[in-house]
């Protein structure tokens, strides 16, 4: 039996199949990415218009990290100083990707949460694998933290929030401030994320043979890259669902009903309830992986973001809303 495919969905995976085909895995790294990330810029045409209208803040931002700065990119969705910022890390595979990329999933999020968003350029696999993507959202979270928007920033007005790989990261950060007893960040948006290489899950099954475009041949590549010497059994925080989940802020899941990874979330979903962490998990039926950059053309896309944005503004803003919201609450079910 086939599944359910949105409509719009439907149309966008038409077209772009009609596209020439490039096998990434096999061409040298810096065509790779020239080459995706190319098809994937044009879809932040017509994204939300932010301009940077704080002059003190220039939009793009270089952070200081060990040895070298990373790029970043600042969207105030409104004048004036920044006292509340959501930290972003793109997706991508921790192989591909950009603020470029992302540019206008973040420009999106900003407007939806009503808040100031830093994307950030971490350093990509698998040149540099894990922890070094991740001690850069570490290095950013610091610098937001500690004065580099123009005033120091405490970490209840700092949110974390990623798709895919930068979901993964995201929940990493949390787990690591966690464990060095640094102060939690008020909440986090997780946007189908990938918490373990393991391919053996049903919606790897269903899922992954290459119908819905990522395939778990190619999430294979990407977790080679990332882990670099680190076996896929590994418990570190490179694969974060596998820690003690306890202690964490309030997070918004989100799972494409057409992902290979669709069952990352929801196990990452049932161990956030038995650790007694409050979420809110929506299931997204027909729509694939990495939907979130076609949003001006995807309803279901665009009020996925709505719906991260929603509850990382209700946090930064001190909106506590209590205990943990039922599963598939919101967007859809099934």
């Amino acid at each position: 039996m086939q599944p359910w495919i949105d409509p719009q969905m439907g149309a966008i995976l038409e077209r772009m199949r009609t596209g020439p085909a490039f096998d990434f895995r096999a061409a040298p790294i810096a065509e790779a990415r020239a080459t995706v990330d190319a098809a994937t810029l044009p879809w932040s045409e017509g994204a939300p218009a932010i301009p940077a209208r704080d002059l003190a803040i220039p939009r793009d931002l270089a952070i200081p990290t060990a040895g070298t700065a990373m790029r970043a990119r600042l969207y105030q969705p409104e004048a004036g100083p920044v006292s509340a910022v959501i930290v972003y890390a793109h997706g991508g595979g921790w192989t591909f990707g950009s603020i470029e990329t992302h540019d206008g999933t973040m420009r999106h999020l900003a407007v939806a949460a009503g808040c100031a968003v830093l994307g950030v350029d971490y350093r990509l696999a698998p040149e540099h694998p894990f922890p070094a993507p991740l001690d850069d959202l570490m290095a950013a979270i610091a610098f937001v933290e500690q004065g580099g928007l123009g005033k120091a920033i405490p970490a209840g007005a700092i949110a974390v929030a990623g798709d895919s790989a930068g979901a993964n990261l995201a929940l990493a950060a949390l787990l690591r401030r966690r464990d060095e007893g640094l102060p939690s960040l008020s909440a986090a948006a997780l946007f189908y994320g990938c918490y373990e290489p393991d391919f053996s899950t049903p919606s790897h099954a269903a899922f992954g043979g290459g119908d819905y475009l990522l395939t778990s041949a190619n999430m294979r590549w990407y977790w080679n890259n990332f882990l670099g010497g680190e076996p896929d059994g590994t418990a570190s925080l490179a694969a974060p669902v596998r820690s003690n989940l306890a202690g964490l802020p309030p997070l918004y899941l989100s799972a494409a009903g057409l992902d290979p990874l669709r069952d990352d979330t929801i196990r990452l979903a049932r161990r956030l309830g038995e650790a007694g962490v409050r979420f809110r998990f929506d299931h997204v039926p027909g729509v694939v992986h990495g939907c979130l950059r076609m949003s001006r053309e995807l309803t279901a896309a665009a009020a996925m973001l709505a719906a991260g944005g929603r509850h990382l503004a209700d946090h930064l803003n001190d909106k506590k809303t209590g205990g943990n919201q039922p599963w598939n609450a919101g967007l859809s079910s099934s």
